[in-house]
């Protein structure tokens, strides 16, 4: 078998010189190859070969080819396809209307999901392969996989998330002839494996209670039943939402978010002092110590900053809810710092797009985005095992029977 193979390389090999004229004999090869499939796709569509006289009289027959132009990883390749009389033939090997083999199709896709403008694709595209590729085909490539993206959004999920976190990254977005600010609002659990998953994103241009009720919405008829502990940043609306949604769901606010929130207000000599005044009430060993340093913070710096104190007493439940478990699912939920890791892995494919053309084009490189982070988050989180079983011990029978399942 070797042996053949060998012969047959150098049989093909024995006219090149140059790395162009090996390139040209591949194409050579591989338009002869296409060709030779159509012919027993024919074949089989007519049920006899060429030539044969097992077609007389069979009501359909052969009627000549037509041409078509094709881009592949070869340049351009020009294809004589088949036709029958009856119009009935289907080639498969290359589909009617398509313009350019699979191959091609997904390393355009896959220049896409690494960030590649159009424009650096149609450059890439023409020095490597010799072929010219229109934005307009690049849409239409990328296109093919909105239904995948649909898929995946409205994929079935678990019955029950023990935490996830909800954040905002913000794009800008071409609508009705002019350019504005959206947001990608991300759901990202934390499964009974302690494994991350993102449950979806939701493109909008205003977060409000309503807007989060339908996120809500969407989970629970995706399957969710219970979420345990959810953990935001300051997303207007959300906690209506999901009170409504899932009234048991525990929410805490980001402490990490309030704290650069509150020290937006304190001029750059003091910044060291306030931080380390709020040092003390977030990381206080119990609620009553947290309360206690906060009531001395309030003491010092409440007439001087009321904006960050009357910020942190709005918030106040939200803000210590962290306090109700163990240092291993404390060090999990004060922060929303998991999230916003998956958020700057989205920023490194992003960054070099100023604007978005529409909602499906800023869809299409985030779900290729998360597809792509995603296949990284094989393992639980550090410490899962232990934050899993206080978990269990503090939220009883909600826990027991995905354990025991």
């Amino acid at each position: 078998m070797q042996d053949m193979k060998d012969k047959t390389i150098k049989e093909l090999a024995k006219d090149c010189r140059t790395v162009e004229d090996v390139h040209e004999m591949l194409k050579n090869l591989f338009k002869d190859t296409i060709q030779q499939l159509f012919e027993a796709e024919m074949d089989e569509h007519l049920g006899y070969s060429k030539h044969s006289s097992d077609g007389d009289n069979t009501g359909n027959s052969r009627n000549g080819y037509s041409k078509k132009t094709i881009k592949t990883k070869f340049g351009n390749t020009e294809l004589n396809v088949p036709r029958d009389r009856n119009s009935e033939f289907e080639p498969q090997v290359v589909k009617k209307h398509e313009t350019s083999v699979n191959g091609l199709e997904e390393q355009i896709i896959g220049l896409y999901a690494k960030g590649m403008s159009t424009r650096d694709i149609e450059d890439h595209m023409k020095d490597l392969y010799g072929i010219d590729v229109s934005p307009t085909m690049i849409s239409k490539v990328t296109d093919k996989i909105m239904p995948l993206v649909s898929e995946w959004q409205s994929r079935p999920l678990e019955r029950v998330y023990p935490i996830v976190f909800l954040d905002a990254i913000h794009f800008k977005v071409r609508q009705d002839s002019r350019i504005i600010n959206k947001a990608a609002y991300s759901v990202l659990g934390i499964n009974m494996a302690g494994q991350k998953d993102i449950l979806g994103i939701w493109i909008g241009e205003h977060e409000s209670a309503s807007f989060w009720l339908n996120v809500c919405t969407e989970l629970k008829s995706r399957g969710v039943e219970d979420i345990l502990i959810a953990c935001k940043d300051g997303l207007s609306g959300f906690s209506e939402a999901i009170n409504a949604a899932f009234p048991r769901t525990q929410i805490q606010l980001c402490v990490i978010h309030q704290i650069r929130n509150s020290m937006k207000y304190v001029p750059f000599k003091e910044e060291r002092a306030v931080l380390a005044d709020l040092k003390k009430v977030y990381q206080a060993l119990t609620l009553e110590e947290a309360e206690t340093a906060f009531a001395a913070f309030k003491e010092k710096w409440g007439k001087k900053y009321p904006i960050i104190i009357r910020s942190w007493e709005n918030n106040w439940i939200e803000l210590t809810a962290y306090f109700s478990y163990p240092a291993e699912i404390r060090r999990m939920i004060y922060t929303t710092n998991i999230i916003e890791g998956y958020h700057r892995q989205l920023r490194k494919v992003t960054k070099t797009k100023t604007a978005y053309p529409s909602d499906d084009a800023l869809r299409k490189i985030i779900y290729l985005a998360t597809i792509d982070a995603s296949k990284k988050w094989t393992m639980p989180l550090r410490s899962w095992k232990e934050c899993i079983s206080q978990l269990a011990i503090h939220f009883g029978d909600r826990l027991q029977v995905e354990l025991s399942a």
